[in-house]
């Protein structure tokens, strides 16, 4: 059976070669490089219920014990990400919460000397509120995340977010309070949280002024 395993082996191999610390995903939330849609394929049911499908959490745990068990030694490994960009449209926050407490658990029992961040957008939900004039989506908890839920979670060490101003239809003068916003979380939970993603659709003599 061909695997991608050689190929994570190189890359992991290559880090630990270059002094350089790899943030690992376990799982991603888009259909790019086998994401959920993979398991739903293999093993029924939809994108939402995989987070509480049997089949599917049972093949993707012995997935994530299989990936930890193999690189928890190599000191190239920064830390374990649970997914990359869970989404879970309409589904209550709590069953990412859910998931996320379980798996980050059964993660540390098997290395508790690595960091496991969700990797999450960073989305917010009520009672957390937009400001004045901003777009109301990533503040809705539409997409089934509720970022400081998550960070709460025992055994998540650091949160991410991501940012694309564009694509939310939002501005970019917004995605600084974006960024205060979840800085003012972590300080709150006493978990340090990183800008993981960003990314504007300007051309690029724009992109340098509006980054800075």
């Amino acid at each position: 059976m061909r695997t991608g395993i050689p190929k994570l082996d190189y890359v992991v191999s290559k880090a630990e070669e270059l002094g350089i610390k790899l943030i690992v995903p376990l799982l991603n939330g888009n259909d790019d490089l086998g994401g959920i849609d993979t398991y739903v394929t293999n093993y029924g049911g939809t994108k939402t219920s995989f987070y509480t499908d049997a089949k599917s959490q049972k093949a993707y745990l012995a997935y994530v014990e299989f990936i930890v068990n193999r690189y928890k030694a190599s000191p190239a490994i920064f830390s374990w990400e649970l997914c990359n960009e869970p989404r879970c449209e309409g589904c209550d926050t709590s069953i990412i919460t859910t998931w996320a407490t379980k798996v980050s658990s059964a993660i540390k029992k098997i290395d508790s000397r690595h960091l496991v961040s969700l990797g999450d957008e960073g989305w917010f939900a009520p009672p957390q509120k937009a400001p004045a004039g901003a777009n109301t989506y990533p503040y809705s908890g539409a997409e089934g995340i509720d970022f400081a839920a998550n960070l709460a979670i025992p055994d998540i060490d650091f949160g991410t977010f991501h940012m694309y101003p564009d694509q939310w239809e939002a501005t970019d003068e917004w995605g600084n309070t974006f960024i205060k916003e979840h800085d003012a979380i972590g300080k709150k939970l006493g978990k340090p949280v990183i800008l993981e993603e960003y990314g504007v659709k300007k051309a690029k003599s724009d992109r340098v002024k509006i980054m800075q």
